[in-house]
């Protein structure tokens, strides 16, 4: 097969102002939410076993386009260099998922906890405390690693790009198998509701089948076509669909968080401060440890870029199946989407100016 010529790969202007656009996004919502009540309840009404038909089709297009550009045969390669990618399922597997529990719950359960009053019924028909919901869509941020767009900070981190594509490729599989039983767990502990069904259901159909489709398009692509055609053309084309996919399920999603956003704007920092907190501190470690191994840098950017971002594509995605997509759980998933973009790039940002404490890098 043909390399890969990721020296070519940068962020568009679509990618780059991705902030901009969701909350572009975020303004249609309200104003559909408030002038035409009714579109947003009539479209969730096409539903089969609890499960938007809109929503659904809009999530399927958000992940397909990302599970496409993996290349599962970088994946074997990886046992050549095992420190960066045990470092890495290390920190997303053992160590992220209950520090988002603790600063999540710290923040929002302890902290902010009378800013955010009042409950809410889920779709399940549970009434919950509102301040765990918001907790709950944090958790699943936190136990959805390493979103497709990684590939693009670990390179303009000037980071092995190899290495970043197969922490993607294994991060992708590793979710099959962990994310329903942590997810459930946690959801536990923070006493929700865990319809363990649809964990499992949501998990098979927003990662399984994304998979296993993306893989055999690729495969059939690359055969027909050629790897030069599928990069330059192919990919060129599908990339924006995952976008335009998120910011069609984002408007949806404020359509039903309206009222909410207009009469108390400032839940949206609330809920931000656990995720930026968090976002910084499992760099900070992931970093740290890597520089401990004496990783090259072009290694260790990449590994604590991978940490530090999240799928949000399928924390949106689960949220909105089990919780529903009006509620508090999703919302906080969806200002994971908000600041992911500038805290990323703040973050590309540090690796540059530290790269020198790499004193073993390579290239």
């Amino acid at each position: 097969m043909e390399p890969v010529r990721h020296e070519e790969r940068r962020l568009s202007f679509f990618e780059k102002n991705l902030t901009l656009w969701v909350f572009l996004c975020i303004f249609a919502g309200i104003l559909i939410g408030r002038v035409f009540p009714r579109v947003p309840v009539l479209l969730d009404r096409f539903s089969v076993y609890q499960i938007s038909i809109p929503i659904a089709i809009a999530l399927f297009f958000m992940m397909f386009p990302i599970m496409v550009k993996i290349d599962f045969a970088e994946v074997v390669k990886a046992g050549k260099t095992p420190k960066p990618v045990a470092l890495t399922l290390f920190m997303n597997w053992a160590v992220k998922p209950f520090t988002m529990y603790a600063i999540a719950y710290f923040f929002l359960g302890v902290v902010f906890k009378d800013l955010l009053p009042g409950s809410e019924m889920l779709k399940s028909g549970e009434t919950v405390e509102l301040y765990r919901s918001y907790i709950s869509g944090a958790i699943l941020l936190g136990i959805a690693p390493c979103t497709a767009m990684v590939l693009v900070w670990g390179h303009l981190a000037k980071g092995n790009d190899g290495h970043t594509l197969v922490m993607v490729a294994i991060n992708s599989l590793t979710m099959l198998f962990l994310y329903a039983p942590l997810g459930g767990f946690l959801l536990g502990v923070n006493r929700m509701p865990i319809p363990w069904q649809t964990i499992a259901l949501s998990v098979l159909v927003y990662v399984g089948l994304p998979l296993i489709l993306g893989y055999y398009t690729r495969k059939q692509v690359i055969l027909r076509k050629g790897f030069r055609w599928f990069e330059e053309e192919f990919l060129h084309y599908l990339t924006p669909v995952s976008i335009l996919a998120l910011l069609a399920t984002l408007v949806l999603l404020f359509s039903f968080k309206g009222e909410l956003i207009v009469n108390q704007p400032q839940t949206i920092l609330l809920i931000a401060v656990p995720l930026f907190i968090q976002t910084g501190l499992i760099f900070a470690i992931t970093y740290a440890l890597a520089r401990w191994l004496r990783l090259p840098y072009r290694d260790a950017a990449p590994s604590a870029l991978v940490g530090a971002s999240n799928h949000f594509e399928v924390a949106i995605a689960t949220a909105t199946v089990l919780f529903g997509i009006s509620s508090g759980a999703a919302l906080a998933t969806v200002v994971g989407v908000l600041i992911e973009v500038p805290v990323m790039l703040f973050l590309v940002r540090i690796s540059l100016w530290t790269r020198r404490w790499f004193v073993c890098q390579s290239g």
